[in-house]
C-alpha cells in the first residue's frame, strides 16, 4: 500500500512551508502535514501546514507541546497529522536528518501513510527560469522494510500541488517578500500574540 500512496498538497499549506524555509535559509527549519487519506487508502490530501521550528528543532518538549497543540486543533476540523516537512540548514545537503526520521517515525505510529517532504533547495532556485508545476521537495515514504525511501521524480506524480498555479503564487510571494509575515511556533513560544496557524497571511 504505502509505495502507491499518491499525495497531493494545497497551494496554500505548500507556500507556508517554502516561505518558512526561505526566511530561515541559514537555518535547518520543520513543520507539520495536516490531512486525510482517501477511504481506499490510495491517496493522501494534505489541506493545511504549521510551520514549527527555526533554532533547536531537535529539542522535545517544545515539539511535543507544538504537536499535542495541533493535534487538538485541526482534529475538530477533521484533519489528521499525517506528515513532516524539512528543511535542511546547508543549501546542498539532501540528507534525510535524524530528527526528521525520528518525528516521522513518530507520526507513522497514528497516521500509517505519512509522508516526509524534504526542502529542493535546486529546485526552488530553478523555479523563476523555468514552467516547472511540481513542487519543489522531495518525497520520502515508509518502504516494507519500515525504512524512509525516497520517491523517485521518474514514478509518475505521486507528490503534486492540487492547484495548477501553485508555483506561479509562490513566486509571485516570494517576490513580494510574503515569507517576512510567517509564524511558526518558534515564534509563538517567545510571544503567544503571535498566530502560529497564520490565519491571515494569505488575505
Amino acid at each position: 500500500m504505502g509505495g502507491e500512496s499518491r499525495y497531493e498538497i494545497h497551494q496554500d499549506a505548500y507556500i507556508k512551508l517554502v516561505l518558512h524555509a526561505v526566511k530561515h535559509r541559514t537555518s535547518s527549519v520543520n513543520g507539520v502535514l495536516l490531512g486525510r487519506s482517501s477511504a481506499d487508502g490510495d491517496s493522501v490530501e494534505i489541506v493545511d501546514s504549521v510551520p514549527l521550528f527555526h533554532s533547536q528543532i531537535g529539542l522535545l518538549p517544545p515539539l511535543e507541546i507544538a504537536l499535542i497543540m495541533i493535534e487538538e486543533y485541526y482534529a475538530e476540523k477533521g484533519l489528521s497529522i499525517a506528515g513532516y516537512f524539512h528543511a535542511n540548514e546547508r543549501y546542498d545537503d539532501f540528507e534525510l536528518a535524524t530528527v526528521a526520521k525520528n518525528t516521522g517515525d513518530h507520526i507513522t505510529r497514528y497516521f500509517p501513510q505519512a509522508a516526509l517532504l524534504l526542502l529542493d533547495n535546486k529546485k526552488l532556485e530553478a523555479l523563476p527560469k523555468g514552467k516547472d508545476r511540481r513542487p519543489v521537495m522531495q518525497l520520502y515514504i515508509k518502504d516494507a522494510s519500515r525504512s524512509w525511501k525516497l520517491v523517485g521524480s521518474e514514478g509518475g506524480n505521486q507528490l503534486s500541488i492540487k492547484e495548477p498555479s501553485g508555483n506561479i503564487v509562490l513566486l509571485d510571494y516570494l517576490a513580494s517578500e510574503k515569507w517576512k509575515d510567517i509564524v511558526d511556533f518558534d515564534d509563538h513560544l517567545d510571544d503567544i500574540s503571535k498566530d502560529w496557524l497564520n490565519s491571515e497571511l494569505f488575505q
